[in-house]
């Protein structure tokens, strides 16, 4: 059964942010045992949401021709969620700027508002866990596996 072939793409841009990243990470980070600071986890959580949305235009587009590649693309999405929940997370119980020591595990648990520009994370969280929520059921984004066992 013949296909159309693919239209000619754009010039593709994740290589160029694959290599930013591995430059970001050769200047910027530090030799020292220091924690990540709440900026970088900031950056990191927009990245992994980025990321998360380009992965999901490419399942519901294969999904429409490949089962067992978009089961896949599937499981990727969920992984990048959890990474993008647990960034989240990491970014609350750091240290604020000018603090010099963490948040006691009582002040983390409160999840009190921080106000912005703090706020900003949890904006991009809170709308990305919406698409999230409609194309994941509750039990896909707790399950430590994510499945893969159709093929």
């Amino acid at each position: 059964m013949p296909t159309e072939p693919l239209p000619e793409l754009a010039e593709d841009f994740v290589p160029f942010a694959t290599v930013a990243l591995d430059f970001h990470q050769a200047i910027n980070m530090p030799v020292a045992p220091v924690a990540a600071s709440r900026t970088e986890l900031d950056a990191l959580h927009a990245h992994l949401v980025a990321l998360y949305g380009l992965l999901d235009a490419h399942t519901v587009r294969t999904a429409q021709v490949a089962d067992a590649e978009a089961d896949h693309l599937r499981a990727c999405r969920i992984r990048l969620w959890q990474a993008a929940e647990h960034l989240h997370a990491a970014f609350h119980t750091a240290p604020h700027p000018g603090a010099s020591r963490h948040p006691t595990r009582q002040a983390g648990r409160a999840r009190l508002p921080e106000g912005a520009p703090a706020l900003t994370v949890c904006q991009r969280h809170l709308a990305a866990s919406a698409r999230v929520r409609r194309a994941h059921t509750p039990a896909d984004l707790r399950d430590p596996f994510t499945g893969l066992t159709r093929h």
